[in-house]
């Protein structure tokens, strides 16, 4: 049996899911998002959990756990536990919110295939949606039509010696590193002063990229959130120059022993003098620095496909070592079914 009870976001355990820490919680209230709190107790086990409080382009109200809960149960539970734990929150908030979306960091139960075949894609949502829901009372669980974050990430191991980590590296992205390095490229580390600067190389990126954007604000949320929680996570700034001219930057966060590569950009020029590889170099020296033993570069594809719009960062990221972890990705608990359905026509149309 599963039971929540109520506690203040900055009460949540010290953990190394950033999304799930206080000073996650920090930045959604900064942003203006409601942040709430809960104890979970579940076969005799305990953790926490971070609930956000958001609302769609209808303006329906849905609760949204940012790679969460932490605690995970076995494979074949996942789904059972999926449901109590969303009637436990329906419990608490009643019928007032259209769904529950889990951003889920457990692992997903095809990693192992996926690993053993070689394969570069996850079954289709109608073949997970079969498997999640096994063992459910309701068979409610929905395959989200994108994932808030990433269902596959590199991870990089940053434990160790300079040239441990190193040798873990393929030889082209070790030799970039050098490259830039004899090139003249420099890397700083700083805060949020800087904030505007870093912004546009993202537009620019941006630009060339065609993704979205977000406003500085957002930037600036994060930083300004480390003031309430400077002993648990920090948040910093890297910048890569060559003379006056900036060409790469990113922002990276720690929590606990892992620091999470969040946002990065590059310049369209001097690309040739291979900034990016030298800005992640220092960065993972710093994170190890603070003790980290984990370098999360975000989402890559799953394998090598050259069809997937992740694959130049699959290229790029793999490079550097590490693994991938290949994730459950996001998942919907309906509880209005008619605003849910509203809701999901509209993701499709944007």
């Amino acid at each position: 049996m599963l039971r929540l009870s109520s506690k203040r976001t900055q009460a949540l355990y010290p953990t190394n899911i950033l999304y799930q820490s206080r000073y996650w919680a920090q930045v959604k209230k900064t942003s203006g998002l409601e942040t709430v709190a809960y104890n979970i107790v579940f076969s005799n086990k305990w953790s926490d959990v971070l609930v956000l409080i958001q609302r769609n382009t209808n303006n329906d109200l849905y609760a949204c756990i940012p790679q969460g809960p932490e605690f995970s149960p076995r494979i074949d539970e996942y789904g059972p536990f999926l449901e109590e734990f969303s009637e436990s929150l329906v419990d608490i908030f009643g019928h007032g919110i259209a769904f529950i979306r889990f951003d889920l960091p457990w692992m997903s139960p095809y990693a192992e295939e996926m690993r053993e075949n070689g394969l570069s894609a996850f079954p289709e949502a109608r073949l997970q949606e079969l498997r999640m829901n096994m063992g459910t009372r309701n068979w409610k669980l929905k395959k989200a039509p994108m994932d808030m974050s990433v269902a596959s990430s590199l991870i990089v191991n940053i434990d160790g010696s300079e040239q441990m980590i190193l040798s873990r590296m393929k030889p082209k992205t070790r030799y970039n590193i050098g490259l830039a390095r004899r090139k003249g490229i420099t890397v700083q580390r700083t805060s949020m002063e800087r904030l505007p600067a870093f912004y546009d190389l993202y537009r620019q990126t941006a630009a060339r990229n065609g993704f979205f954007i977000h406003e500085p604000s957002h930037f600036a949320a994060m930083f300004l959130a480390q003031a309430h929680c400077r002993k648990h996570s920090e948040i910093f700034l890297l910048l890569a120059h060559h003379g006056v001219d900036l060409l790469a930057g990113a922002i990276v966060a720690v929590s606990g022993r892992v620091a999470y590569y969040l946002y990065g950009a590059s310049a369209d020029m001097k690309r040739n003098l291979m900034a990016p590889y030298l800005l992640h170099w220092e960065g993972m020296l710093y994170a190890r620095e603070q003790g980290c033993t984990a370098y999360d570069m975000g989402g890559v594809s799953p394998g090598l496909d050259s069809s997937h719009p992740f694959h130049g960062l699959y290229r790029f990221k793999t490079g550097f070592g590490g693994r991938i972890e290949l994730r459950c990705g996001s998942w919907d608990y309906p509880v209005d079914p008619g605003k849910y359905k509203a809701n999901q026509r509209r993701t499709k149309g944007r």
